[in-house]
């Protein structure tokens, strides 16, 4: 899961000059925490290869969706989509709404993230680039 993350996250790291990204700097201890946490982390395979995760935490009836990542080689054939539907669906029915952010210039990610009705409502400046997009979605 992990190595998919760091593979799947280079590209936005280039795009924004930020190496030291969150989701490339994060740990394997990191990583078992938040499995151990309770939070939903759900992952896709093709065959044995696992190809793609997704994480959730809730939180006053909000599900935080976040690293969603999918193998660079594999971008475009909706399996993005299917982890983004399918962690909503595991959030128990008390989540009543969601919400995520992403880097203000990933357009892919912004549309796929509107696709599935998600909407901004909040842009946050950080000193290093373009800021970060708060997307949120309600049941």
């Amino acid at each position: 899961m992990l190595t998919v993350q760091r593979a799947a996250y280079v590209s936005e790291a280039q795009r924004y000059r930020e190496p030291l990204l969150p989701p490339l700097t994060e740990t394997l201890d990191e990583v078992r925490a938040v499995l151990a946490d309770g939070g939903i982390v759900l992952v896709a395979r093709l065959g044995t290869r696992l190809v793609g995760a997704v994480r959730a935490r809730i939180e006053d009836g909000t599900g935080h969706v976040g690293r969603l990542a999918v193998a660079p080689d594999l971008h475009g054939l909706g399996i993005g989509s299917r982890l983004l539907r399918a962690v909503e669906a595991a959030c128990p029915a008390s989540v009543r709404r969601f919400e995520l952010f992403t880097g203000a210039d990933s357009e892919n990610t912004v549309r796929l993230y509107r696709r599935h009705g998600y909407v901004v409502f909040a842009h946050r400046s950080i000193d290093t680039g373009p800021g970060l997009l708060y997307l949120e979605k309600h049941r």
